[in-house]
């Protein structure tokens, strides 16, 4: 484990990810801490077993990022994760759980609480889970983002507000440019829709889709970025918030009007045109692209090839910028692009690298997606935009 004299030393050399790590198992506990200590520029300042002792950790340290177990004596993490956010809105929490049905469903309801992230254990135990580490180093790096500041940062930051809490986070990602280019064209009415979110996906996908009433009969595509045990219940989830069928896409079934059908983890969902007609789901076990699978270009590069400009894409929340060279088939086909701004967005990776390409020809509020796409696929949109 790095020493506190490394730890100090990562902290005065600049920015630093400050990290608590809350688990009720002391050899998981110490694992996590002694992987997340010594990745450079990551300082983990509190390790605790329940939810009781983070809440009165966060009152003694500044901290960017919470390490969260679901399962733990007195508090655990589902009771724990709205008071810490309570108590400070700008943390971001990522929830480790277990690979069951059970903890998977607890976890999606975490994020839709407010919990950034989350990061499945391995099934084997935390020994010699080296996919596992890097996985959650990664994330917490991430997060960290824009809330990590430097000593000096912290110290101003202090005296200038003593008695405030935290200001929520500007989400991580490109900062805004002016400069990029919105698309002010006219579209045919699209035949079909496709989404691709990440970070804080859960919550804006349920959003989106239960502003669209059941008269939207175009089939609905969408990539997640999630292991396979969780797009199963994300599926139950979206049938729920939306009132249409929505499943984990199966290969080989025919995409039907009005569905939803998500990308299962660990296969990107590829659409093909069937030999009599209509279309076909097509599941891709290839290479991870941009680091995920299910990755969003692909799906948006086999909808692109066939719909051209009857393809509209929404491109929402995420880390990353999978996606972007999706959408850049998309426009070059003549589809229509919209992202989600930043000011909605958990991270604004995913929507802002399609914003500063110019390739959208919306950025909306989370709130105006799913009346936007009853605009224009309802086939309002080319009237409007044309009168």
């Amino acid at each position: 484990m790095k020493s506190e004299a490394g730890n100090r030393k990562d902290e005065e050399s600049g920015t630093v990810c400050r990290v608590m790590v809350v688990d009720d198992s002391a050899i998981a506990r110490g694992i996590v801490t002694r992987t997340l200590s010594e990745a450079p520029g990551i300082s983990v300042v509190a390790s605790v077993p329940n939810g009781l002792m983070a809440l009165k950790a966060l009152g003694n340290h500044d901290i960017d990022v919470v390490v969260l177990d679901i399962e733990m004596p007195e508090l655990d993490g589902l009771a724990a994760l709205p008071r810490m956010l309570e108590l400070h809105p700008a943390l971001k929490v990522i929830m480790v759980s277990a690979a069951s049905q059970k903890d998977a469903d607890i976890s999606l309801k975490t994020m839709a609480m407010g919990a950034a992230d989350y990061v499945e254990k391995p099934k084997a135990g935390l020994g010699g889970a080296d996919a596992f580490y890097a996985e959650l180093v990664r994330k917490v790096r991430q997060h960290a983002g824009a809330g990590a500041q430097s000593v000096q940062e912290r110290h101003a930051a202090r005296l200038a507000r003593p008695s405030q809490p935290k200001a929520a986070a500007t989400p991580a990602g490109p900062a805004p440019n002016p400069k990029a280019s919105r698309r002010k064209e006219t579209f045919p009415r699209p035949e079909i829709i496709a989404i691709g979110s990440s970070t804080g996906g859960p919550q804006a996908l349920a959003e989106v889709l239960k502003n669209i009433p059941p008269s939207l009969t175009q089939p609905i595509l969408v990539t997640q970025h999630m292991p396979a045990t969780f797009t199963g219940l994300l599926a139950q989830h979206m049938t729920r918030y939306s009132g249409r069928l929505a499943a984990e896409a199966r290969d080989g079934e025919r995409i039907e009007p009005g569905r939803v059908y998500i990308a299962p983890g660990g296969k990107h969902l590829v659409v093909e045109q069937a030999a009599a007609g209509g279309l076909l789901v097509r599941l891709d076990d290839g290479p991870p692209e941009n680091s995920c699978k299910p990755a969003v270009d692909p799906m948006l590069r086999s909808l692109a090839r066939i719909f051209g400009d009857r393809l509209l894409t929404i491109i929402l929340t995420g880390m990353g910028c999978d996606g972007l060279k999706g959408c850049e088939a998309v426009v070059q086909a003549g589809g229509r692009v919209l992202a989600q701004d930043r000011e909605t967005s958990v991270v604004w990776g995913m929507p802002g690298a399609v914003t500063q390409a110019g390739l959208c020809s919306d950025v909306l509020p989370l709130q105006q997606i799913g009346p936007a796409i009853m605009r224009i696929a309802g086939g309002e949109g080319e009237r409007n935009e044309r009168s």
